[in-house]
């Protein structure tokens, strides 16, 4: 099995366990229409919903997610309440598609890592600590303005849909890529590949929800990446 096969079963696991939380529970998982109730098709809408996403942040970080409202928001955002339900029917509608632009994001930066790795032929260790670098910036650490909004994505629940299809992405991605081949990597047991994901959502997961100080700090990142790459070495 090449690296990059490896890769993409590895991140193909890290998005089940890392991505789970980061959808709102809901029994049958909303359509996009009944989240947004006017998609945006021009740039001014663009715009909007851009400044509304930041302003549901900015309320979040410095006020705590108990205050947020969509009249507070609306306030924020500069617009009138009938504007902001024009796009969302209410709070977590907001924050399910703030979810769901983040995942999209980092499943995007994810695809162009491996497309890199591919055409440059970096080294395995190099690969691990790429992936390790964008989980913990995207799940755990990231800009300060955005960790209280990582930890409340964290707190939420998930839909089985969503993460299916972000199984199904992953490997359609691996899929694409081609081979590298790599003596010095062993080929990924379902163990394996249990302990190294349930391990690194964990560390970071906790590390989230507790706000501790070695988020973003390079002995966090170095531990990590020393966990993955002792599984993952022959």
């Amino acid at each position: 099995m090449s690296i990059i096969q490896f890769y993409g079963k590895l991140c193909n696991s890290l998005f089940a366990q890392f991505l789970n939380p980061l959808i709102l529970k809901n029994p049958t998982p909303p359509s996009t229409s009944e989240n947004l109730r006017k998609l945006p098709t021009q740039e001014r809408a663009h715009r909007t919903m851009e400044a509304i996403f930041q302003a549901t942040a900015h309320i979040v970080e410095d006020e705590g997610e108990g205050a947020l409202t969509t009249n507070k928001v609306a306030r924020k955002a500069g617009f009138s309440i009938g504007t902001l339900y024009q796009y969302f029917p209410g709070k977590e509608a907001i924050l399910v598609a703030m979810i769901n632009r983040e995942r999209r994001r980092v499943m995007d930066k994810l695809q162009t890592m491996m497309l890199q790795a591919v055409q440059e032929r970096r080294d395995p260790r190099t690969i691990v600590r790429e992936l390790i670098q964008t989980l913990v910036e995207s799940f755990g650490s990231g800009p300060k303005h955005r960790r209280a909004m990582i930890r409340l994505a964290w707190r939420m629940d998930h839909h089985e849909q969503v993460t299916q299809a972000l199984r199904e992405a992953a490997e359609r991605n691996a899929f694409a890529l081609g081979q590298l081949n790599d003596p010095h990597v062993r080929v990924p047991t379902p163990a394996m590949m249990f302990v190294a994901t349930r391990s690194v959502m964990g560390a970071i997961r906790s590390a989230s929800l507790e706000d501790s100080p070695l988020l973003g700090t390079p002995e966090f990142e170095d531990e990590l990446v020393r966990m993955v790459w002792g599984l993952l070495r022959v």
